[in-house]
């Protein structure tokens, strides 16, 4: 591996890891050379891929929690006491329900919001000051999504959180430089438990795969790749900004079959 990808020595919080994307950032970052804390809802997950990063030779901490819920500062709490300091924070939780534009609440609206960018900054409030308080700074990376830039219907309160949490990336970056970068990563449709009846509906699958310039779905080592990118020294120069991984979208490929209103 080429220093300008090796996060040997570094520690690294990534939320939402029991599975799916979490899972695959949080596996990426260990064969980089990264110790993990990682947080999830599920223990039993969380356990597992904790017990995969060990076999990797890193360590691992697991702090089940609801990041929506519970104090963020016990993720940065664990990190620094079990391993010195923080470098790396991956905001991965996220997430609403699809629902028709009639359906869509103003109070589903800002919960998505909440969801989506608000647990996000309050782990980055809490873990900034840890980052600073270190020599190398520190790299905070949000997941955010194709759809902030190719809208489907269905998804207006997910694609609306996702879009803001693009442009708070941009907005964070500017207070945060030059000590601390932030960047984000905008997958495509990724082949994960999260998919639902997308990856058990062939004809739905067919159709988002002919959409997607690369005719395949992604899958989390796709996303993981960027984040290790995004961790390390090869992206010593990029600040604000947010990486497509998304096989090539030219078109939105997230079929909602929602008739006409």
């Amino acid at each position: 591996m080429s220093q300008t990808q090796s996060l040997e020595g570094r520690t690294a919080i990534v939320t939402g890891a029991g599975r799916g994307i979490g899972a695959g950032i949080a596996l990426g970052l260990a064969e980089a050379g990264a110790d993990l804390v990682i947080a999830a809802r599920s223990a039993d997950q969380l356990e597992q891929v904790a017990d995969r990063i060990r076999r990797l030779g890193r360590r691992a901490i697991t702090v089940p929690a609801n990041v929506a819920e519970d104090d963020p500062a016990d993720l940065v709490g664990a990190a620094t006491r079990e391993f010195g300091a923080l470098d790396i924070v991956v905001n991965n939780v996220g997430g609403a329900l699809p629902k028709p534009f009639l359906q869509t609440s103003v109070k589903a609206l800002v919960g998505a919001f909440a969801f989506n960018v608000g647990t996000a900054h309050a782990l980055n409030l809490a873990a900034v000051p840890s980052m600073l308080s270190n020599d190398r700074g520190g790299s905070i990376i949000n997941i955010t999504s194709s759809i902030t830039t190719q809208p489907g219907r269905g998804l207006l309160a997910y694609g609306t959180a996702k879009a803001a949490l693009a442009h708070y990336t941009r907005m964070a970056a500017q207070d945060l430089s030059p000590r601390i970068r932030m960047n984000a990563i905008a997958p495509g449709t990724i082949n994960t438990p999260a998919l639902g009846y997308v990856a058990e509906d062939d004809a739905i699958r067919e159709e988002i795969v002919s959409r997607t310039p690369l005719r395949r779905l992604g899958v989390p080592d796709d996303i993981a790749a960027a984040a290790v990118f995004l961790a390390g020294d090869g992206s010593a120069y990029m600040t604000g900004k947010t990486i497509e991984v998304d096989g090539g979208l030219i078109a939105p490929n997230m079929v909602m079959p929602l008739p006409d209103l």
